[in-house]
C-alpha cells in the first residue's frame, strides 16, 4: 500500500511541474553545509536544467534528424546496390583464364568451323582414349559423345582434346603415363543439350518426410573428326570374292 501512494504523489507531482514550466525554473539544489565554494563541483547554475550536459530534443522534425535519417538510407542504398551488383553478375574471364580452365578440363578451342572446312574423313582404323573432365571416353573417326556441358565454346566450334591416354590400332598400342605425349583428338561441338529427367527421391519412414526432386544434366554433344599421335594403317578395301560360276547339270540321257 505504501509503494502505491507513493507513486500515485509522484505522478501528481510529475503532472503539476509539466503544467507549470515556471515551478522547474525556480527549483534550486539544496546547499550542502560542508561544501567548499573553491571547489569546481559547486560552481555550477543551481537551476534544474542546468545539469544537463546539453539540449535534447524529443521532436522528430528537426534539422538534425533529418540529415541522420537520409545518411542512413544513402547508405542502405548502396548496400542494396553492391549485393545486387554481386548476386546478378557473372564472374568474367579473361582471355587467359579461359585457356588455363579449358586446358585443365582436357580440350582447347580453335576456332569456328567455316564451310571450306573439311574435317570430317572417312572411317580410319585406329581408336583413342580421352579424357573431358572426369570421364573417359573411347572414340574413334566419325564417333559421336555426349560429355558434360562444356564452357566456353559454342556450337560448331572446333577442338582438340588433349589428354589422350591411350592410342590404338591394329599394328600398335601406345599406352600414356599418364598422358600421350604429342597425341591429339580433333572435334567439333554439335549441338548443347539436356538429358533426360532424373527423379531424386528421398524419405524418412515414421518422420512425415517425403522430397522429390528433378535434375536435368547439361550436355555437350561433340563428334570425333581424327586422331594424331599414331601411323594409321591404310585402307585396303578387300576384294569381293567373285561366285563360282555354276556348274550346269549335265543332263544324262537314261536309256531305258
Amino acid at each position: 500500500m505504501a509503494s502505491r501512494r507513493c507513486l500515485r504523489a509522484l505522478t501528481q507531482t510529475t503532472a503539476f511541474l509539466l503544467r507549470n514550466p515556471s515551478s522547474i525554473s525556480s527549483l534550486t539544489v539544496p546547499s550542502f553545509p560542508h561544501a567548499n565554494a573553491s571547489s569546481p563541483i559547486f560552481t555550477r547554475p543551481t537551476s534544474a536544467f542546468a545539469q544537463w550536459p546539453h539540449l535534447r530534443y524529443f521532436s522528430s522534425d528537426k534539422q538534425g534528424n533529418h540529415s541522420d535519417e537520409d545518411a542512413i538510407g544513402d547508405e542502405e542504398q548502396e548496400q542494396e546496390d553492391d549485393d545486387v551488383s554481386v548476386s546478378s553478375g557473372k564472374k568474367v574471364y579473361t582471355a587467359e583464364e579461359k585457356e588455363a580452365e579449358a586446358e585443365a578440363i582436357g580440350y582447347k578451342v580453335v576456332g569456328p568451323l567455316r564451310k571450306d572446312d573439311s574435317v570430317f574423313k572417312p572411317f580410319e582404323p585406329v581408336f583413342a582414349v580421352v579424357q573431358i573432365g572426369s570421364h573417359q571416353f573411347k572414340v574413334s573417326n566419325g564417333d559421336s559423345i555426349f560429355a558434360e556441358r562444356l564452357k566456353f565454346c559454342e556450337v560448331n566450334d572446333k577442338l582438340i582434346l588433349n589428354k589422350v591416354l591411350l592410342l590404338g590400332s591394329a599394328s600398335q598400342t601406345v599406352v600414356g603415363r599418364p598422358i600421350v605425349p604429342d597425341a591429339a583428338v580433333h572435334a567439333v561441338v554439335e549441338e548443347h543439350a539436356l538429358d533426360a529427367k532424373v527423379i531424386i527421391f528421398k524419405k524418412k519412414r515414421r518422420k512425415n518426410y517425403r522430397r522429390t526432386k528433378g535434375h536435368r544434366q547439361e550436355l555437350t554433344k561433340l563428334r570425333i573428326t581424327d586422331i594424331q599421335g599414331i601411323e594409321k594403317p591404310q585402307n585396303v578395301l578387300a576384294e569381293k570374292p567373285s561366285k563360282p560360276a555354276k556348274k550346269e547339270q549335265e543332263k544324262v540321257a537314261v536309256n531305258a
